[in-house]
């Protein structure tokens, strides 16, 4: 577990932050134009306590990062910004290294941007597949029914939930599931088939427009039910989606939609992960948190 706070010879210390604290992360992704959803912190901090990270000279922030601890086997990095103004000084890499010390010995993963993978390969990572995000006025129409019943996603069992999320996801993470279908302005969607669960989505209002998020789904007509269910939240708003491209079923229900490629991520890992069914995953739940 990384040290709460370290300190160095020019003043830098390295904390972690308290759970009221991760909406500084948030809000310099923001600035960054991630577009975090707007409950976001709230979810992050139930994950791992110590696993958000802050480098501060003289009080002030200049980096943040967090790695967060799934469990002894898989965390996941995300949120490695440093201030613009305080950029080639060192300061990231020094916090980077303290993240990377909190997860230990486990596989790490993160959702990198094209322009950093050398760096990313260099720290110890390898290439997986690509995420696009998908992003736009939803113009297209989708298939309102593939059979089954359309149910708020709170009146399915948490356990069939998270055995569904297992199939896409390196590690499990019940506690983070939970807060994410709970939490404030986040609707979900299940579609029930013969008693068990084909397909489940969340979608929640961000900084711009709202995100779907995952969307997970037997087939790509079961995903197109759930999807079409979750459109009715948002409106006329933009929406967005962040698809592997590892799955063209993914990539081509967020084009039937009119939706645009907005920007890409590399997903990376420093070791073996479970086999993944990545055909089920049409929308990644966040790129800072996996």
């Amino acid at each position: 577990m990384t040290s709460p706070r370290t300190h160095a010879t020019d003043g830098l210390i390295i904390r972690t932050l308290r759970r009221d604290e991760i909406t500084l992360a948030v809000d310099w992704a923001a600035s960054e134009g991630w577009n975090p959803g707007l409950s976001d912190p709230a979810c992050f901090a139930v994950v791992d306590p110590h696993g958000f990270l802050v480098a501060e000279r003289d009080g002030v922030p200049v980096a943040t990062v967090s790695c967060v601890n799934y469990d002894d086997h898989f965390a996941f990095l995300g949120f490695y910004i440093v201030r613009p103004d305080m950029r080639g000084q060192g300061y990231g890499l020094r916090l980077w290294q303290a993240a990377m010390g909190h997860a230990g010995s486990r596989v790490v993963g993160l959702d990198g941007v094209v322009a950093q993978q050398d760096n990313y390969r260099r720290s110890g990572f390898s290439y997986a597949y690509a995420n696009v995000r998908y992003g736009g006025k939803p113009a297209g129409a989708l298939l309102a029914s593939a059979g089954g019943d359309i149910v708020p996603l709170v009146d399915v069992p948490l356990g069939d939930i998270e055995a569904s999320d297992a199939a896409v996801f390196p590690a499990p993470r019940p506690a983070f599931l939970q807060a994410w279908i709970a939490s404030p302005g986040h609707v979900g969607r299940a579609l029930i088939r013969d008693g068990a669960l084909a397909a489940w989505g969340v979608i929640r209002p961000c900084r711009t427009g709202y995100k779907i998020g995952p969307l997970i789904a037997d087939l790509r007509r079961d995903a197109e039910a759930v999807l079409s269910a979750l459109l009715t939240v948002s409106g006329a708003a933009e929406v967005f989606i962040d698809a592997p491209a590892i799955n063209p079923d993914a990539v081509g229900l967020a084009e039937s939609l009119g939706l645009k490629p907005v920007f890409e991520t590399a997903r990376m890992y420093t070791g073996p992960i479970p086999p993944l069914r990545l055909e089920r995953l049409f929308g990644v739940t966040t790129f800072e948190l996996g």
